[in-house]
């Protein structure tokens, strides 16, 4: 019984061994190939063959990946403390340099987003990071991508998602937004103030080149006081317009 064991010992491992040999990877998916340490190549997608003992396979997944930065407290360039959270969105376009060049890739990324994302943003003041997100997303994005090309590593995009303030400086911003709302209707008043007085200089000037015009306004008046309600209308009467009327007409000297 014992000689019967070892001859199926021997093909239980030798199947066993077989099977290890092929491996599947999807679409989506890389293996890097270690030949006794050393790097041999990059295999996949499909079905392909790993040689026991000799050849070591890391698989790598090449799918985007979207990682939360965690809050960050960041201090803005005019001293206001903040609170920031981003989210990142980055693929590998190289297995061999995603493990060969660094330990952790994802945990390397990871780390270098929150420095980057405090370095950037305390460059900037508040209005910035609450105006300028656009910008302060691509920047972000430009520097991780370059620092990061050289781990095989593509960041597609940054996104800040949150700028949390205190009650303190939420009240300061509501205080000089109503500041500037009031300014900007004191402005529009006197601007309206100044047209509205330059209007009425030029029907001046247009009233005073005939003295008729001047009568016929005054006698306009008149009718708009007389339409209303109340009985009795004391008004002042120009000597200019009894003169026009009860003096004679002047002759035509021959």
């Amino acid at each position: 019984m014992s000689f019967l064991s070892i001859p199926l010992t021997l093909i239980f491992l030798t199947v066993a061994l077989l099977a290890s040999m092929f491996r599947v990877l999807r679409e989506y998916e890389r293996g890097v190939i270690f030949m006794l340490g050393r790097f041999y190549k990059v295999k996949g997608p499909g079905l392909i063959i790993v040689i026991p003992v000799l050849q070591q396979m890391v698989r790598v997944d090449l799918r985007t990946v979207v990682m939360d930065v965690p809050t960050q407290d960041v201090i803005s360039r005019d001293n206001v403390s903040v609170k920031v959270n981003a989210v990142i969105y980055f693929r590998v376009v190289d297995p061999e340099k995603a493990i060969i060049q660094v330990e952790n890739f994802f945990e390397a990324t990871s780390q270098l987003s929150q420095t980057t994302l405090r370095s950037v943003l305390g460059q900037h003041d508040l209005d910035d990071m609450l105006a300028e997100r656009e910008t302060l997303n691509a920047d972000i994005q430009l520097i991780l991508d370059k620092q990061t090309d050289a781990w095989g590593i593509k960041v597609a995009n940054v996104e800040i998602k949150h700028v949390d303030l205190d009650e303190s400086m939420i009240r300061a911003i509501a205080k000089q937004a109503e500041a500037e709302r009031e300014r900007r209707a004191k402005v529009i008043h006197a601007q309206g103030e100044f047209e509205s007085s330059q209007k009425l200089l030029e029907a001046a000037q247009v009233l005073s080149q005939q003295e008729e015009a001047i009568q016929l306004r005054y006698l306009q008046t008149l009718v708009e006081i007389a339409g209303d309600k109340s009985s009795t209308i004391v008004f002042p009467t120009p000597i200019d317009l009894i003169k026009s009327f009860t003096s004679p007409p002047e002759k035509n000297s021959e």
